[in-house]
């Protein structure tokens, strides 16, 4: 126990004694009330910061206390201990358990300890003495991705979905169903002609809710007509098509040599040491997966997806670096002149302790500049080349480029593609966003692209509140007084140059006491540049800008923006404008002003719907769904495609084309099964457990898609710490879901009870072998029957809840690979 701040009268000693607590004080080295260390640059520093170690050592050398310094990875705990002999202290690096009987003064071992402490004849440093605080990462518990397309949250009465055996038809709500088979809930669809289907919420994995482009009404099928299939064989031919043209773009690239990295080093582990602070693990992934495909030698093609502030940039960096070590030049391509100047003064610092040639080529530069680098760069001079759009130019020449970084590749247009496709022809590419453009996304969903997701957030990053409102002078007041009187910054978005000075002398007569200053991209370059670097630097309060800051400015203390006209801009513009915002542990607001309702488009409110929804932290890649929802799928894929998309919605339609992209690719594809249980047992949801029918739309979703016991086991703690202990229907729901686990694992197409015996119908392919279910008999003294579609098999005790406890332990029994 740390009793600091409970005082000599908290705890007696003879308390202490018989409690067996030991008092635990706050580190004292000078002789003052806890006197902190005063905190070292970083590791990435030591090197040229001596008087920090010196005066560590000389702070040391008057204790008497062994040192042990405890360190959160190996690598840090090398890196200092080479730190460390550089001051001439010898400090060995020890397991954790072997470093309490060494006898030595230094010694440094890994573990995690929150802070250090000083103990009777042993002192504990940490990172927080040596380093200062540093952030950390906070671990997000169940990722919001995870079946971005498989998505029925939101499904609203009235709504369309598709029944992948019956088509489409409307939503009508949730109803109880009481019959001699089943008593629980089912979903109501209606079809055409008035006919209505009852499925029960345990196959639920068989809907979709449909979605296509935006106004699209979809023909309603008619209840066990042929139609639907019709229309699914028609869509699947073409899609077969589209298939082909994909997967031989990607053959293509596959055939291509490229060049294949060399592995780690120790010179590669001690940049990554350098980064200033914790690796998330998601980076930590991401990582290794984007330095298992450069060490490929077929071109790497990969997207990096992550929300804003969320270390993309740093995984980018580590790529550079590989690609430098080999010889190789970078390009990193961004979309303004601004997030040009930011990248390159952040490339610089990261790669400060290592000979590194950094330049960048945008408008900044007087044609004389652009043009001796320019020649550099053809003759070999810059490692890392960062720029606008104008590295794109066809005068541009590498000497040998190895590695493209494409940052934010929704913002460049039709011509810099084709030639950004050009470049990526032989050298390994990796694309970075915070919300990919649809089609991008599409092609990673299925299957042909590859994609590395970061999604922990920083552990102090608070979510930005996002509030929409009409233009009214009090608002704006009120936020930019409410920002300024906490010190912080202002950005307010005016996307139109013709009158941004005029939004500018109101916002300066509303505060009167802010200093305000205007940036567009007409401005000259120079003033332009210097603008941003005093805003940077605090001497503006109010920046009103045009929409080039959306892309990567990082200023931690502006953390209010208000968008002006936010109607007139898409959802992925909107969404990093936001991401200007809220990249300190401060609360951050975007305000987004827009006309009356009335004068508001369809699409437009939707858009706005859609950023006020995703409020949450890492909502990027979402919106990059909504946006796709929002703007319709046809365009994505060819107009002569959207047909076929409407016809069978865009989640069908995906998920036949991800099963096309497969079986051309020479992988076994087989239609999921969904099992239907019924050995009538009540088995729901009550209504009065819980009332939202989204919340329990969403709960029975869940269980659909659970692929492990331990997935179901998961959902059912979830619920009892969410709505209490769960009444004997849901017990019986979690036992019936996980048969449904093990029946899909043996393609099982249903299991049904009759008087005490249950039927077990199997696909053709089931991996069910008779041995299996004969010895099951044999050591359960069950009977068991063969006929022509599966097995049936009779209990000896008649209780139900025995029956599902039989049936799981003979289905988790059966199937050699399908056993738990």
């Amino acid at each position: 126990y740390l009793t600091e701040g409970v005082g000599e009268e908290g705890l007696s000693e003879q308390a202490e004694d018989a409690a067996g607590l030991l008092r635990l004080h706050t580190l004292d080295m000078e002789g003052g009330v806890a006197a902190p260390l005063r905190p070292l640059s970083g590791l990435g520093l030591l090197h040229d910061e001596r008087d920090d170690l010196y005066e560590l050592a000389e702070r040391l050398e008057g204790t008497v206390e062994r040192v042990l310094f405890v360190l959160s990875t190996p690598s840090q705990a090398e890196r200092l201990k080479e730190v460390l002999h550089d001051g001439g202290v010898v400090s060995p690096v020890l397991p954790a358990e072997a470093a309490g009987g060494y006898s030595g003064r230094y010694a440094i071992t890994t573990g995690t300890l929150s802070r250090g402490v000083r103990l009777p004849g042993l002192i504990l440093l940490t990172e927080v003495e040596l380093f200062g605080k540093r952030p950390r990462y906070r671990p997000q518990g169940r990722s919001r991705i995870r079946g971005l397309i498989e998505g029925i949250e939101d499904l609203r009465v009235g709504d369309y979905v598709v029944h992948r055996e019956h088509g489409i038809g409307r939503f009508s709500g949730l109803q109880h169903l009481r019959t001699e088979a089943y008593d629980g809930e089912v979903m109501v669809i209606e079809y055409s002609g008035g006919a209505r289907l009852y499925l029960p919420l345990q196959s639920i994995g068989l809907v979709q809710k449909y979605r296509a482009e935006e106004g699209t009404v979809p023909a309603v099928d008619r209840l066990g007509s042929a139609r639907w299939r019709q229309k699914k064989e028609r869509a699947r031919r073409r899609i077969r098509e589209l298939a082909r043209k994909l997967i031989s773009v990607h053959a293509h690239r596959e055939l291509v040599k490229g060049h294949a990295f060399s592995p780690e080093t120790e010179l590669h582990r001690e940049f990554e040491t350098f980064f200033p602070f914790e690796e998330t693990p998601d980076q930590a992934k991401a990582w290794e997966e984007i330095k298992r495909d450069m060490e490929s030698p077929r071109p790497m093609d990969r997207l990096l997806c992550g929300d804003v502030g969320y270390g993309k940039t740093e995984v980018a960096m580590r790529a550079a670096f590989k690609a430098v070590y080999d010889g190789k030049q970078v390009a990193v391509l961004v979309p303004t002149t601004i997030l040009c100047e930011q990248h390159y003064r952040n490339f610089r610092a990261r790669f400060s302790a290592f000979p590194v040639k950094i330049d960048f080529l945008s408008r900044f530069k007087s044609p004389a500049e652009k043009a001796r680098t320019l020649a550099s760069l053809r003759e070999g001079g810059i490692d890392i080349i960062i720029g606008t759009h104008l590295l794109l130019a066809g005068k541009v020449r590498f000497y040998d480029l190895g590695l493209l970084i494409i940052d934010e590749e929704h913002r460049f247009g039709v011509v810099h593609k084709e030639r950004i496709k050009e470049l990526k022809k032989r050298v390994d590419c990796l694309t970075m966003s915070a919300t990919p453009i649809p089609r991008t996304l599409e092609m990673s969903l299925s299957g042909i692209r590859e994609m590395s997701l970061i999604e922990t957030p920083p552990e102090e990053r608070l979510a930005v509140c996002g509030v929409v409102s009409t233009f009214e002078e009090s608002v704006i007041r009120e936020a930019v007084n409410r920002e300024l009187d906490r010190g912080g910054q202002v950005f307010f978005v005016h996307n139109r140059v013709r009158d941004i000075h005029d939004m500018a002398g109101t916002l300066k007569r509303l505060v009167p006491g802010a200093r305000v200053a205007v940036a567009h991209g007409r401005m000259r370059e120079r003033e332009l540049e210097e603008v941003m670097l005093r805003f940077t630097a605090g001497e503006f309060d109010l920046l009103v800008s045009t929409a080039i800051i959306g892309s990567g400015i990082d200023i931690p203390r502006a953390n209010t923006i208000i968008v002006n006209r936010a109607d007139r801009m898409g959802l992925a513009d909107l969404y990093q404008l936001k991401g200007r915002v809220g990249r300190s542990s401060l609360r951050a607001y975007a305000y987004f002003l827009v006309p009356p309702p009335g004068r508001l488009t369809d699409e437009a409110r939707r858009r706005i719907e859609a950023i006020q929804e995703l409020n949450y932290l890492g909502a990027g890649l979402r919106l990059a769904m909504k946006d796709l929802e929002i703007r319709g799928a046809g365009n994505l894929l060819g107009a002569e495609q959207s047909g076929h998309i409407h016809a069978v919605g865009f989640e069908m339609y995906m998920e036949m084309l991800q099963q096309e992209v497969a079986a051309l690719r020479g992988m076994k594809v087989e239609e999921e099964i969904e099992p239907t249980i019924d050995i009538g047992l009540s088995a729901y949801i009550p209504e009065d457990y819980i009332e939202d029918t989204a919340v329990r739309l969403s709960i029975y979703r869940r269980l659909g898609l659970c692929h492990t016991l331990e997935e179901v086991d998961a959902v059912g703690e979830e619920l009892r710490d969410r709505f209490g202990t769960a009444p004997e229907p849901v017990g019986i729901l979690l036992e019936v879901m996980k048969l449904k686990v093990l029946a899909k694992r043996l393609r099982v197409v249903s299991v049904s009870s009759v008087n005490g015996t249950v039927r077990v119908k199997l696909s053709s392919d089931a991996p069910v072998k008779v041995e299996d279910l004969l010895e099951y008999g044999r050591r359960e003294g069950s009977g068991i029957r063969f006929h022509e579609e599966g097995f049936s098999v009779r209990f000896q005790h008649r209780s139900k809840d025995k029956t599902v406890r039989g049936l799981r332990d003979l289905l988790a029994g059966l199937g050699g690979g399908a056993r738990e």
